[in-house]
């Protein structure tokens, strides 16, 4: 009963302010509710859209960090070549070593082959000369024919290269030449060669044969 004597003492007018001041407040709630659904819908796109990127991250540091399959099978072709390169090289060399050696040994056989036929002339003629025909003639024509063999024999062997050691008179040189005995002299100078007791030789600037000599002691 009081309420309805309060609500009809009310003005009109004052009603339809209180309805205009009830629609103002309704406008101000809702832009509220509308910006707080934004709000969420924007967070929700945001975090949808940084999973997927963290993920392409993920992915790409994992691909760079483990070779994929295709770059291990090409590593393994490479070293598949190179093995098999290095298997030729090594048969080739081997070939080649063998073949170089034949050939060495071909050259060395054939150039004693030449020597030995020179030296069989040589022979030859020490034969002929020792035939019992050829003993009772005159001395001086066998001793004149057994130097023309040896003239022969030690030009065979100048032409293989092969050189006397004959130091007579030179400085003692221990390395081509072997002092049997010191003796005083009062002709020739100390450690000077004064007698080749035998000679000694040299092939092609390589002593084979050093020269047994005596040395001066001086006077």
């Amino acid at each position: 009963m009081a309420d309805q004597e309060t609500s009809k003492n009310v003005n009109p007018e004052d009603d339809d302010l209180i309805r205009e001041a009830e629609a103002c407040a309704c406008e101000k709630e809702e832009p509220c509710q509308n910006n707080d659904t934004c709000q969420n819908n924007d967070a929700c796109a945001n975090e949808s859209a940084t999973e997927p990127t963290l993920e392409k991250e993920e992915k790409s540091k994992k691909d760079s960090s483990e070779p994929s399959v295709s770059e291990t099978e090409v590593l393994k072709a490479a070293l598949s070549a190179s093995n098999d390169r290095y298997l030729r090289l090594m048969a080739e060399f081997d070939n080649y070593r063998r073949r170089t050696t034949k050939e060495q040994l071909e050259i060395i056989e054939t150039a004693n082959a030449k020597l030995l036929e020179k030296l069989s002339e040589v022979l030859d003629n020490f034969e002929r000369a020792s035939l019992p025909e050829n003993r009772g003639c005159d001395i001086e024509a066998f001793a004149k024919g057994m130097s023309m063999i040896h003239d022969q024999f030690e030009k065979t062997l100048r032409d293989a290269g092969l050189e006397q050691i004959n130091p007579v008179g030179e400085l003692f040189d221990p390395s081509c030449q072997e002092a049997l005995l010191k003796q005083p002299s009062n002709d020739v100078e100390e450690n000077h060669v004064i007698q080749v007791f035998q000679k000694g030789y040299r092939l092609k600037h390589k002593i084979i044969k050093t020269a047994k000599v005596i040395v001066s002691a001086g006077k």
